[in-house]
């Protein structure tokens, strides 16, 4: 999984080098959004490769960082 991520240049979203942005300028809604798709996109391919009950358990967190 980490070389996937690396080799898709998210893995800063599970070391925690990418955070959600702040609102400190205009392009916001943008940055906003770019994270979100991103975060769930690893968080549902975390959860294809693992057992099922597994993923009933990080259905509660809602970043990749914490999963």
């Amino acid at each position: 999984m980490r070389n996937f991520l690396k080799g898709k240049k998210m893995w800063e979203y599970v070391s925690g080098i990418s955070v959600i942005p702040k609102n400190t300028n205009e392009g916001y809604a943008d940055l906003i959004d770019a994270w979100e798709v991103n975060n769930a996109k690893i968080i549902t391919r975390i959860n294809n490769f693992i057992e099922h009950f597994i993923g009933t358990q990080l259905v509660k967190y809602e970043t990749v960082k914490e999963v």
